[in-house]
This record gives C-alpha cells, structure tokens and sequence, in this order.
C-alpha cells in the first residue's frame, strides 16, 4: 500500500430516465438550487448510498421516488457505465449511473428547497450549464462506454466546459462496445477532439468498417478504416484533388493515416436513394441532380487518351470468371467473352476521373433536395460513361430516369459510349458476382446476375446496337 492510504470514496447512484421524444431520445434532468453544491446547474436525479446495507439498485429506486414521485421497479433498473469521478477539490467518488425507459407515475420535483427546475432534455443536446460530472456520465453513456474515469484538475470549473474536458472512456475488452480500435480512436480525437458517441455504420460486410463520431462540441465526422492500401490511397488522393471542386455535395477529409488505412471525413446530410421510393415526378428531379452530379466529376480533370490498352476490367476478366462462374447461367460466360472481345474493337474514347462505384447507396439525398456523394475509395480514371454502369438497373426499360440523366449530365451518350457503357455494365456485373460470392453478399450477387440478364435479352432483341439495345429508344 502507498503512501496515500486506501480508497475510501462515497458511491452514488444517478438516474437516467430515458424516453423516446418526438425526434430524438430525451434525458430527465432536475436543476439544483439553494444551498446545495453545484447550486444553479442541471443534473441526473441522483443520491448517495445509505449505507453498507443499501444496494445500488435499491438506492436508485428510493433516490428516484424521493427526488422525482415516480416508481420505478427494480427489474426495470439496467446498468449504464460507471464513472470514477475527482472533483476539482479532489474529493473522489465512484457514480453508478443505470437506465430507465419504463416507470409508473409522473415527475415533479419532490424537494423545492434543493431543486428548482425539472425537464426533459434531447440526449444530443444537452442544458448549459450541467454539472460536468454529470456530463461525464452522460457521454460515456452516449459512446457506449462501460467503464470512465472524470479526474478533474485543481482549478477546474465545477460546470461542464468543452475547454476543461477531463473524460477519458475506458474500453471494453474486444471490440471496445462497438467503437474502432485504440489507435483509430486516438488518430480521430487527435483531427477532431474529444468523440462522446461511436456508431458503427459499417455496410454488412467483413471488410466494411466505418464509424459515425459525435463530438463533445456537437460536430460530427465518419472515420473509415479502408480494407487495403490501394483503396485507402484512391480515396485519399481523390479527396486531396478532385473532391473538392464538388463543393458542398461531397465530405471534406480531415484527416488521414496511411498506416491505419484511416479517415476522417465531415458528414453531409441525406439519406441513400438505395431503397427509397419517390414519385416520378421526384425521380426525374433525382436523376437530374445526379447527371449533374456525374458531368462535375468528368469535368473536374483534364482529359486524357484511353484506350484497351490499359483497361483494368478486361485485365481481371479470367480471374472473375473463375471466382463467378457456379453462379453463372447457362450461356452466360460465352456472353461475357463476346462482350470482352467487343470491347477490344471499340474506338478509343478519353479517360476522365471517375468516382468508381456510382450508385445509389452511395447518393444521399438530403431534406432540401440538395444530392450529395459519399466512397470515393474506388474512384480511378476510365472512360466516363463507366459511372453509368451500376445506374443502369434504375432505368432498365424505363426511359424517363434516363432521360433526365442525360438533361443532367448536359448531352447525350454517343452510340459509341453506348456500347462501352454496355461493356462496363456487362464486366462489372461479372466483378459483382464474384466480389458477392466471395464477401457473402447475395446482394451484389443478384445485382450482377439481373444485369447479365438484361444485357442478354437486348442482345438478342435489336440490331441496333448488340449489347445495349436501341439508341434511339434510350437517348433523349
């Protein structure tokens, strides 16, 4: 034993009374007032043990009825994360904070001559000023933290102030309760401050991991860890060059880590059009948005000659049909040969950058109608109709979202980029279906068989062109 003694600080127990609210989760919080330490500033419900005798479940319960008339069951009573507190006086203390989403009764303050106001409070928007011990507790419940230490230092405020934040989370074993790994969390905080909130948000895939950070201050950013170095320097060097001239449709990097393979980028408003139903008259507006969307990417570089030389499609072409072939239908290889031989005999058209995965889970669309683009860890030069490849499922025989494509993107496709579009179509279907098969997503899988499928029966329908089908039909 040191020097200092033994531990012999008070335990306490805090309420966190949970409901839903109209947008968001909310918090019940009483003010404190009078004589009473932390005089004027919010707080949980909250109290001290009794004594040896007095459980902490049992002290949450008397506590709650005492401070706020409700009943609370013990049953209903869930342990949240506990906090090893110093207050800047250096009196220590150990807070058991648990949660409650289901009560009897309605709360009012029990006790006017300690607590002059009680309300309820959005979770990601919290009253100012709040005892920053409570807030402690708070955001490490809002991370997903079983475990914190809040030693504030002499001198510190007895208020929350973002410029004194002494919280540090302490992780859980594995996983760390949903957050990245130490280093990932260290990297953002360092680009970003302090992160109360980790989300995973990953795609349902092994290799998909990204993260929603909340910031002590409010802000919010994704942190991604890329599944390879060359995807982690595709996106970076888009951010770092062409990204930015999308202005406010595309995040901003804030910074990277070539060893983590890590990001952090600021979030942009929306949800993917990925699964979303609007009328047509919206759909011909959203498609619109993203013709213009795809003629800033194209026009965001200067072109350059391309040709098949160096087409990395074809290139992969025997080793995806080895990965895709038991999912493959009868005729299908033989198509996809044609397909590739085709593609040898097409006129050179100019490479341009493009975004290398333009589809609809990656488009948000945001209240406003404003569109916004996300994933740029595919994006590489290639010709451009390329980024019309994983769209075409959402105008197959539907002319109208093409259409409004191209009044977008401000010109028609020529026949020419027509028959390179069903090449790209065709080889990225074959690469969907072994990248599925291999990560275990049937999505990708079906995608790429349906489009196979497609392309096939245009094959066999026109003459006018012998992938894709009639140009005179499709283009405006």
């Amino acid at each position: 034993m040191n020097d200092g003694g033994r531990h012999t600080e008070p335990l306490d127990v805090h309420l966190i009374l949970r409901r839903d609210g109209e947008t968001e989760p909310e918090v019940l919080l009483s003010r404190r007032a009078g004589s009473v330490y932390a005089a004027g500033l919010w707080h949980l419900p909250s109290g001290h043990l009794d004594g040896p005798h007095e459980d902490v479940v049992t002290a949450l319960v008397r506590e709650t009825r005492e401070e706020t008339d409700i009943v609370v069951d013990p049953a209903d009573v869930h342990a949240a994360v506990t906090v090893h507190h110093r207050s800047p006086g250096g009196g220590a203390r150990v807070g058991f904070f648990c949660e409650v989403r289901r009560w009897q009764g309605t709360p009012r303050i029990m006790e006017p001559n300690v607590c002059d106001g009680m309300d309820w409070f959005p979770l990601d928007d919290l009253p100012i000023p709040m005892v920053a011990y409570c807030r402690a507790g708070l955001d490490s419940y809002r991370a997903g933290a079983r475990l914190a230490v809040h030693f504030q230092e002499p001198g510190d405020p007895i208020a929350d102030d973002r410029t004194a934040d002494r919280l540090r989370l302490v992780p859980d074993r594995g996983a760390g309760g949903g957050m990245p790994d130490p280093a990932v969390r260290d990297f953002a905080e360092r680009a970003v401050g302090r992160i109360t909130d980790w989300a995973d948000v990953s795609w349902a895939r092994e290799s998909s991991r990204i993260w929603r950070a909340r910031g002590a201050g409010g802000g919010v950013w994704f942190v991604k860890i890329h599944q390879n170095d060359r995807f982690h320097d595709r996106e970076v060097t888009a951010y770092r060059n062409w990204v930015p001239g999308l202005g406010a449709a595309a995040p901003r990097l804030v910074a990277a880590d070539h060893e983590l393979r890590a990001v952090v980028v600021t979030a942009v408003p929306g949800r993917p059009l990925h699964g979303a139903v609007h009328t047509p008259v919206e759909q011909q507006s959203i498609f619109r948005s993203i013709g213009q969307l795809a003629a800033a990417i194209h026009r965001s570089t200067r072109r350059r000659p391309y040709g098949p030389g160096d087409d990395a499609p074809l290139e992969k072409l025997e080793r995806h049909l080895d990965a895709a072939r038991p999912h493959l239908g009868p005729g299908d290889e033989e198509f996809i040969r044609t397909v590739a031989k085709r593609a040898e005999a097409l006129p050179v058209l100019d490479a341009v950058v493009t975004h290398g995965d333009f589809q609809l889970r990656n488009l948000l669309l945001a209240d406003d109608g404003s569109l916004h683009l996300v994933d740029f860890e595919r994006s590489e030069e290639g010709p451009a109709v390329r980024d019309f490849a994983r769209l075409s499922d959402a105008w197959a025989n539907r002319p109208d979202p093409y259409e409004s494509l191209m009044v977008g993107y401000g010109r028609p496709l020529t026949q020419i980029e027509e028959e390179r579009l069903a090449v790209e179509s065709a080889l990225d279907s074959l690469s969907g279906i072994q990248y599925g098969r291999r990560m275990g997503d049937p999505e990708l899988v079906e995608r790429g068989r349906r489009t196979l499928a497609r392309l096939r029966a245009a094959h066999r329908c026109t003459s006018t062109s012998p992938f894709l089908g009639s140009s005179e039909r499709l283009t405006p």
